[in-house]
């Protein structure tokens, strides 16, 4: 994010987006329900997948759905908590995984491959970090608005669906914080390991996550102050890219705990704000299973999987993609001469 390309931007904008948001096609919606009671299988045999090319079908506004031009979104940043231990990696992993995706090595590069989809990764300033936000605000509120124009930039029109996810040594600390500050409880509950720390190490992220709620929750006059308060530029970014997608009627796969986290910042700002949104996967950070329920949502996957980096969306794009084809593909009972339940 370059001092020349960042879009300027302030958060009471941002905020004015929400009061216009659009809704679902309901023709679309209801178009697609009744093919599906057509096709040749019996009532709800697909399960989820009849739902999910529902979803797709009313917020594309068109039925069939089709998926086409789906994009990956990683979102890369620093934080300056990372300073205070609380990882177990060293900050400079987030520039090195960025070079690691722009070379083709990493598992979302191999997860867009086998699924047809595009990736992006975009580097969120990342030789500026966010401030440590046990001493104060992690961003300020032209440096949080600006993250998430830039995050509102990626989403071009005519995508069919966009997956969003994140890479940053730090961000589970961030969204542990976030989770905290947004949805209450202790900082124990909203704590994991990330990248695999424990012991003394452990300790310090969730001092570090209960320092920070408490320095700043009292002074926090909303959800999107608390983004700027205690979370990271990929984290705004991605709040970003989902109002954009939601301008522009796309439907979003959300992934794992510090994706999702970024994006209730949007749900406790106005709880309709994800409606075009689904969560890939259930994390095996512990805290994710509580923030799900906390937005009201079931992920698609639960594979036990935690690596970050879009890895858990582009795998559950696959069966959203699945869901579409069989809505779209498949005969209804007329077309294929065979009798319905019915006959």
């Amino acid at each position: 994010m370059s001092e020349e390309a960042a879009p300027k931007a302030d958060l009471d904008e941002i905020r004015s987006l929400l009061t216009a948001l659009p809704g679902p096609d309901t023709a679309a919606r209801d178009a697609a329900r009744e093919r599906e009671g057509r096709l040749t299988k019996p009532p709800g045999a697909l399960g989820r997948l009849e739902e999910l090319a529902e979803w797709v079908a009313a917020w594309q506004g068109r039925t069939p759905p089709a998926i086409e031009r789906p994009r990956v979104c990683v979102f890369a940043g620093n934080h300056g908590v990372a300073a205070r231990g609380v990882s177990a990696y060293p900050v400079e992993v987030t520039a090195q995984m960025v070079a690691n995706f722009q070379a083709g090595g990493a598992a979302v590069n191999q997860l867009c491959a086998a699924h047809d989809a595009e990736l992006r990764v975009y580097e969120m300033a990342l030789d500026h970090p966010t401030a440590d936000f046990t001493q104060g605000p992690a961003m300020t509120e032209e440096e949080c608005a600006t993250a998430m124009a830039y995050g509102m930039m990626s989403v071009d029109e005519g995508l069919d669906i966009l997956c969003l996810g994140e890479m940053g040594i730090g961000n589970s600390t961030s969204a542990a914080a976030l989770s905290h500050a947004l949805f209450g409880g202790d900082a124990a509950d909203w704590t994991g390991p990330g990248t695999g720390v424990a012991g003394d190490a452990m300790a310090r992220k969730i001092d570090a996550v209960d320092k920070a709620v408490t320095l700043h929750l009292s002074e926090t006059r909303d959800a999107f102050d608390a983004l700027r308060r205690l979370g990271g530029h990929e984290l705004a970014a991605i709040a970003g890219a989902i109002i954009a997608a939601r301008m522009g009627r796309i439907p979003v796969i959300l992934d794992g705990y510090a994706c999702t986290a970024a994006a209730a910042v949007l749900f406790r700002a106005d709880p309709r704000a994800l409606d075009h949104c689904v969560v890939g996967h259930l994390s095996a950070e512990p805290a994710h299973a509580r923030l799900c329920k906390a937005i009201g949502m079931q992920p698609i996957l639960d594979l036990g999987m935690r690596l970050g980096e879009a890895s858990g969306a582009a795998l559950a794009l696959s069966v959203v993609k699945s869901a579409v084809a069989c809505h779209a593909g498949m005969a209804t009972f007329d077309e294929a001469g065979v009798s319905d339940k019915d006959a």
